[in-house]
C-alpha cells in the first residue's frame, strides 16, 4: 500500500500576454495586491508563435513571466485560476480580453499549467479547473511534450524555466530547513 503524503509546495507564476496599449501596469499591482508579492518579473518578449489571440486582442502581442515569493500548495492553482480569469474580465473592454493572465507552477518535476479547457493530457482539478502538463524536467532538463505549446518549448523559455527553477529549488530547501 501506498503512503499518503503532502508533496513539497511549488512555485507561483504566471504568464501574461498583452497588447501595446493594455494596462499592464495596473494588472500587475493587482496581481501583487490579490496574489502577494512579486519576485521575479521576466525581460518583455514577443508573443509570436501563434496568432490564437490576435483577433481578440490585437496584434504585436507581447508576453512577461512573473513569480510571487510566497510558495503555494499545488492544490491552491485552482483558486489562482479563478482569481486570473475574473482579473481578465475586469481589464477586457467590450468584452474582449486586453490581458491574458495564465497562472502555472513549478516543482522539482514538471510545469503546469492552469485552465479552463479539458483534454486527454489534462487532468480534472476541480471547480472548472484543469491541470495542463506543460514541461518534464528529466535527466537534468525540461522537456517538451507533444502538447507543449509552442512558445513554453521554445529555448528563450526553456532557459527562463531552467533559472525559476534553480531559484525554486533554493527557496524549497530553505522552507524545509524550518
Amino acid at each position: 500500500m501506498s503512503r499518503l503524503t503532502e508533496p513539497a509546495p511549488v512555485k507561483l507564476f504566471t504568464g501574461i500576454i498583452y497588447g501595446p496599449c493594455s494596462p499592464i501596469d495596473e494588472c500587475l499591482r493587482s496581481l501583487e495586491e490579490g496574489v502577494g508579492e512579486i519576485g521575479f518579473m521576466s525581460g518583455d518578449m514577443p508573443f509570436d508563435r501563434t496568432r490564437y489571440y490576435e483577433e481578440e486582442m490585437g496584434p504585436a502581442l507581447r508576453r512577461v513571466i512573473i513569480t510571487f515569493k510566497k510558495l503555494i500548495k499545488r492544490e491552491e492553482i485552482v483558486e489562482m485560476k479563478i482569481f486570473t480569469n475574473k482579473l481578465e474580465k475586469v481589464f477586457s473592454y467590450e468584452d474582449k480580453r486586453t490581458i491574458n493572465i495564465d497562472p502555472g507552477y513549478i516543482a522539482q518535476e514538471h510545469v503546469i499549467l492552469a485552465t479552463g479547457k479539458g483534454f486527454s493530457h489534462r487532468p480534472y482539478l476541480g471547480r472548472g479547473v484543469y491541470a495542463d502538463l506543460a514541461l518534464l524536467y528529466i535527466k537534468d532538463d525540461f522537456r517538451k511534450l507533444e502538447w507543449t505549446y509552442p512558445d513554453y518549448g521554445s529555448d528563450e523559455m526553456m532557459e527562463l524555466f531552467r533559472k525559476l527553477r534553480r531559484e525554486y529549488a533554493g527557496q524549497l530547501k530553505e522552507v524545509t530547513k524550518t
